[in-house]
């Protein structure tokens, strides 16, 4: 059974991920719209990045008989002396790439080059790239240079996509290189599992085992699996404590420690995991009145609660925009003139295929007025918005500025833990506090319930153009969505007063 460059990254996460993925895939979670989304915008920088290289022979395949033919067409193109060659494949000895570039730089000798979708050059494109040299190696071929092309942070689109300005690139030659030993040991761990009829063991403490760094989302990954291998009936058990890392887990395998309850203080790692085990240990939350009160004290009214949807890509959708930075589409607000006035509902949803931002500040200027306290819910997310569209829109500097300077964070008291209860979690998050604070309100109910689905389908039928047959109910959906985000803060702010002052 061959090795693929994807399966080696997948036994890097855990063996058991590679082992599932051969033998019992239904275990494995689908691939869903919000990822199939991150793939295509993927394939889209991928085929801006390929521009730079004119003449380049492109191979690829669209089925499986094109996968299995793709190897002697590559051999084919490096034998004619092809300059570069985008999307060949290469097998030997079990093991079998993709490659995105291969630059011809001698007699077969090449350059190596990766094209990801991301700001920057990150670890695990050094392992995926140290798989590649080792299967191109084998197969007879120098490499002198490995780079990954990547989007440039600080592009700014003006007109059409110019891939010179859009991409930038890394040297990450000598890094990789460093792995070729690693490299080696792990692929014939990796080959092994693929000769075990049994699935690895599939606790935690394997995910990430020789520790690539800054890859801490593999562990969350893993555990949405490892709980479908392992469902386990009490809510309370270590495996939801708050940002566990997998040597704890393993720690606390070992000793037989199964209940948050249980964990001992020697094996905690942080302040909310402190808060999370003796609230669950307890069965009452944390309170500090007094803190609360202090933050309660410092609102002025007119109170707003504000939220904004916000669009990102890769690939900047209009002028001045940027890769992966978030720009509103629409916001929520309500308003309270009064701690005795009837709540009032604002909301702007941009429905054009235009840069929404203009239409959105001009509207939001008029109903937020320019006094009184602006919460939000993690205010750096809506005062980094009001940042980028302070240097789009300089002419709304001012306004911006005063804006960001009224913002207050309802997250506070439950980030800095004066209210801490076991059913957060160990997270400061909307939608782990309202269902205990606010449990008349749910997200379930929502067809569109939390902020990616909601940048993706506003993405998806305002900018690209699909979904038109439903347009209406998407519009409908998004607006209901960001409202609630607003009323939730409402309501929570109100259980807050009782909290202080009960």
């Amino acid at each position: 059974m061959q090795l693929s460059k994807s399966d080696y990254m997948l036994f890097l996460r855990h063996p058991a991920w590679l082992w599932l993925k051969k033998f019992d895939k239904s275990k494995l979670p689908p691939i869903d719209d919000d990822l199939q989304a991150m793939f295509d915008a993927g394939h889209e920088f991928e085929s801006h990045a390929e521009q730079l290289f004119p003449g380049a022979v492109r191979l690829g395949f669209n089925n499986y008989d094109e996968y299995l033919a793709l190897t002697g067409k590559t051999l084919q193109e490096i034998s004619n002396g092809t300059q570069t060659i985008l999307q060949g494949r290469l097998d030997i000895d079990g093991l079998t790439c993709i490659f995105d570039v291969l630059q011809k730089v001698g007699d077969k000798e090449f350059d190596l080059i990766e094209i990801k979708a991301s700001t920057k050059a990150k670890p695990e494109h050094e392992y995926d790239l140290a798989f590649q040299l080792l299967v191109l190696e084998k197969s007879g071929y120098s490499i002198r240079n490995i780079l990954v092309i990547h989007a440039n942070k600080e592009y700014e689109r003006n007109g059409e996509i110019d891939p010179n300005l859009l991409c930038a690139q890394t040297d990450i030659t000598e890094k990789v290189r460093a792995l070729k030993n690693t490299t080696e040991q792990q692929v014939a761990l990796a080959q092994a599992v693929l000769n075990k009829q049994d699935i690895p063991d599939i606790s935690l403490r394997h995910i990430n085992s020789i520790g690539v760094p800054g890859v801490s989302q593999w562990f969350q990954e893993w555990l949405t699996i490892f709980k479908t291998l392992k469902p386990n009936s009490d809510p309370y058990n270590v495996y939801e404590l708050s940002y566990p890392s997998s040597e704890q887990i393993g720690k606390l395998e070992g000793t037989g420690i199964t209940r948050i309850a249980d964990v001992p203080d020697y094996l905690v790692l942080r302040p909310k995991q402190f808060a999370q085990i003796k609230t669950t240990r307890e069965d009452k939350p944390i309170v500090d009145k007094e803190k609360i009160r202090e933050f309660l004290e410092d609102l002025q009214y007119p109170l707003y609660f504000f939220d904004y949807e916000t669009m990102s890509s890769v690939i900047p959708f209009f002028d001045g925009m940027s890769p992966y930075k978030d720009y509103p589409f629409q916001y929520s607000l309500h308003v309270l003139r009064t701690p005795d006035a009837e709540l009032e509902h604002y909301e702007y949803l941009h429905a054009e295929n235009s840069n929404p931002m203009p239409k959105l500040l001009k509207q939001l200027k008029e109903d937020i007025g320019n006094e009184g306290t602006v919460l939000t819910w993690n205010m750096s997310y809506e005062k980094g918005c009001n940042d980028r569209m302070v240097a789009l829109y300089p002419k709304h500097a001012e306004f911006l500025a005063e804006l960001n300077e009224r913002i207050d964070d309802l997250m506070s008291p439950f980030s800095e833990m004066w209210y801490f209860h076991k059913d957060f979690f160990g997270s400061a998050s909307v939608k782990k506090v309202m269902p205990v604070l606010a449990p008349e309100l749910s997200y379930k109910e929502l067809n569109v319930g939390d902020g990616l689905l909601a940048r993706r389908m506003w993405t998806q039928t305002i900018l690209e153009g699909k979904y038109q047959d439903s347009r209406s109910q998407i519009m409908e959906d998004l607006i209901k969505y960001c409202t609630l985000d607003t009323f939730a803060m409402v309501r929570i702010l109100e259980v807050l007063r009782k909290i202080a002052y009960e």
